[in-house]
C-alpha cells in the first residue's frame, strides 16, 4: 500500500472568502525551505540523460526511475517501480484514507534528445544561474514533477483530506506505447476520483493557462531506396532515379509550403469547425502573437491575424516535416546520386480526426504518388477534449490564481499526451491540467531551462489544487477523447 499518514487537523480549504490559515499560514516558509531540496533533486534529474528515443540510453532510463523513487520515499511516500515491458513507470503516494477522494497527478521523465548545435551550454549538465535552473528536462518535465511532488508531502502533512498518487513516466516522447500496460501491473494503485497533469506550457511569462484540449498525433517514416549504393551523377545522371527529388515531390503533393494547408484528399473530411465557445474562450485569452513569435524565437509566420494564429495552433491539424534524411552532407558538394532517402513526418490531429483512418489514407496517397516509397506508422495518439466547466475546472482556476496571483486563460494546446487519453479512457474521470512552463523554457528547444518563479508558485497552486479538490464530492462529468 502507499504511506500511510492521518493528520489530527481538520482541513476546509476555501481559496478566497475563508481561507483556512492553518493550512495557509505557513505554506510561503515550507516553499522558500524547499528550495535546496528542489535544486539538488532537480540537478541529479536532469544529468540522467533519459532519451527515450534512444535505444543506447535504457540503463539511464532505469537509472532514471530509482532516482525518483527515492525522491518520493525520502518524502515519507511509498513508492514502486512498475515494468512496463517498455521503460519502467514510476508510482507511488499518500493513500490517507480509503473513504476520502483520490487524486493522480502525472508528469514524466523522459526527455527529448538534445544534438541541437545552438545549445550553448552541456544539456546533461545542471547549471543555476539566479532563479533559472538550465538542462535538456528541466521544464519538460522534470521541474514540474517535483514541484507538484513537494506540494503534496506538504498538502498530506498538514491534513488535507485527499489520497495523491503519483505516476511518472518515462516514454512520453515516444507516444507511451506501454503506458496502458504499466498502469494495468501497478499494485495498490486505486482508482481515482480525478487525474491532473502538469505538462503544459502558458500562454506567456505572468500569463497562466490551463488547457481543456489537446492535439492527437500521428508520426510516421516514408523510406525510398533505388539503388544498392550511390552513383556517380556524371555516369549516371538523368537515367537514374533519385530518391530524394522522388521523396520531396511526394512531400510537396501533401502539403502546400506557403499556407500550411494539407492536400491529402480527405484529410479534413471528419474536422468540424470552431464552435462559439472555443471561439470565446480563445479571444479572451489574451494571446498576443508578438510575444508568441518572440517567446518561440519565430522570424517568419504565415499568418499574423490573431483569431487565425489561434485556430491553426489550438484547433486546427497540421502536417509537419521533421527530418530529410539521405545523400552527402559533408563540406562542398559531392557529385553522387544517393541510394537511399528518409523522411520524418507528423500530423497534429483535432477532435474526430481517428490517427488509424489518418494513416491509411496518407498511406494509400504515398503509394498513388510512389509506389515505391514505404511507409511506416511512429505512434499514434488520439486528440482530447476535456469538460470546460464543473468543479475540477474551478479548482484549476483558483488555484493558479491564488499561485500566481492571476486569473488562467482556459485554451486548447496543439501538442499531444498520450497518456492523457489513456487515462480518461481507463478510468472515465475527469483530467485537468496544471501546468507550469512558460514558451521562452524551450520545450524540445536547445537550451531549456525552467525557473524558481514557476516552481515556488506552482507549489502554492498545487497545494491549493489539492485543498479544492478534496472536497469535491458527486459525480462529475469525465473527460472526452475525440
Amino acid at each position: 500500500m502507499f504511506a500511510q499518514f492521518r493528520a489530527d487537523t481538520q482541513v476546509c480549504p476555501y481559496i478566497g472568502q475563508s481561507l483556512r490559515m492553518s493550512l495557509y499560514d505557513s505554506l510561503d516558509r515550507y516553499v522558500e525551505e524547499s528550495r535546496p531540496r528542489f535544486e539538488e533533486w532537480l540537478g541529479r534529474l536532469v544529468e540522467i540523460p533519459t532519451v527515450s528515443m534512444d535505444p543506447a540510453r535504457r540503463n539511464d532510463m532505469w537509472r532514471g526511475a530509482e532516482v525518483a523513487v527515492g525522491c518520493l520515499t525520502s518524502l515519507g511516500a511509498q513508492a514502486t517501480i512498475v515494468e512496463t515491458g517498455g521503460y519502467p513507470l514510476v508510482v507511488g503516494g499518500w493513500t490517507q484514507d480509503p473513504a476520502w477522494p483520490t487524486v493522480t497527478v502525472y508528469n514524466h521523465l523522459d526527455v527529448q534528445p538534445a544534438m541541437e548545435p545552438e545549445w550553448t551550454r552541456e544539456p546533461f549538465k545542471f547549471t543555476v544561474e539566479g532563479e533559472h535552473y538550465h538542462g535538456r528536462g528541466a521544464t519538460d518535465d522534470k521541474g514540474p514533477a517535483l514541484t507538484a511532488l513537494l506540494a503534496a508531502r506538504y498538502a498530506a502533512e498538514h491534513g488535507v483530506r485527499l489520497n495523491i498518487q503519483f505516476v511518472w513516466e518515462l516514454e512520453e516522447e515516444i507516444g507511451s506505447p506501454h503506458f496502458a500496460e504499466g498502469l494495468a501491473k501497478a499494485m495498490n494503485f486505486r482508482k481515482p476520483d480525478s487525474v491532473v497533469v502538469s505538462d503544459t506550457i502558458w500562454l506567456a511569462g505572468g500569463r497562466p493557462a490551463a488547457p481543456y484540449g489537446l492535439r492527437g498525433n500521428l508520426a510516421a517514416r516514408l523510406i525510398l531506396e533505388t539503388a544498392r549504393r550511390e552513383a556517380h551523377s556524371g555516369l549516371t545522371g538523368g537515367v537514374a532515379r533519385n530518391p530524394l527529388t522522388e521523396l520531396a515531390a511526394v512531400l510537396a503533393a501533401c502539403v502546400d509550403a506557403k499556407t500550411g494547408r494539407v492536400t491529402i484528399p480527405g484529410f479534413y473530411k471528419s474536422v468540424r469547425p470552431l464552435g462559439k465557445t472555443d471561439r470565446a474562450q480563445f479571444l479572451r485569452s489574451g494571446f498576443q502573437v508578438k510575444t508568441f513569435a518572440a517567446a518561440h524565437q519565430l522570424t517568419k509566420l504565415r499568418v499574423r491575424d490573431r483569431m487565425e494564429v489561434m485556430k491553426r495552433l489550438w484547433a486546427e491539424p497540421t502536417f509537419e516535416v521533421h527530418g530529410f534524411v539521405g545523400g552527402y552532407t559533408g563540406p562542398g558538394v559531392k557529385t553522387s546520386i544517393p541510394p537511399r532517402a528518409e523522411a520524418k513526418v507528423s500530423m497534429r490531429l483535432v477532435p474526430a480526426q481517428d490517427p488509424a483512418a489518418i494513416f491509411r489514407i496518407f498511406r494509400a496517397y504515398v503509394r498513388k504518388l510512389n509506389p515505391d516509397v514505404h511507409v511506416e506508422a511512429h505512434g499514434m495518439l488520439r486528440p482530447y477534449v476535456a469538460d470546460l466547466g464543473g468543479p475540477y475546472a474551478e479548482a484549476v482556476r483558483k488555484a493558479l490564481r491564488f499561485g500566481f496571483g492571476k486569473e488562467p486563460a482556459f485554451i486548447r494546446e496543439g501538442g499531444s499526451i498520450g497518456a492523457v487519453v489513456t487515462m480518461a479512457k481507463r478510468w472515465k474521470v475527469p483530467v485537468m491540467f496544471l501546468g507550469l512552463s512558460l514558451p521562452e523554457h524551450g520545450y524540445h528547444a536547445p537550451n531549456e531551462r525552467f525557473d524558481w518563479g514557476q516552481a515556488s508558485g506552482g507549489m502554492k497552486a498545487f497545494v491549493a489544487y489539492f485543498d479544492e479538490v478534496s472536497r469535491i464530492t458527486g459525480k462529475t462529468q469525465g473527460s472526452r477523447t475525440a
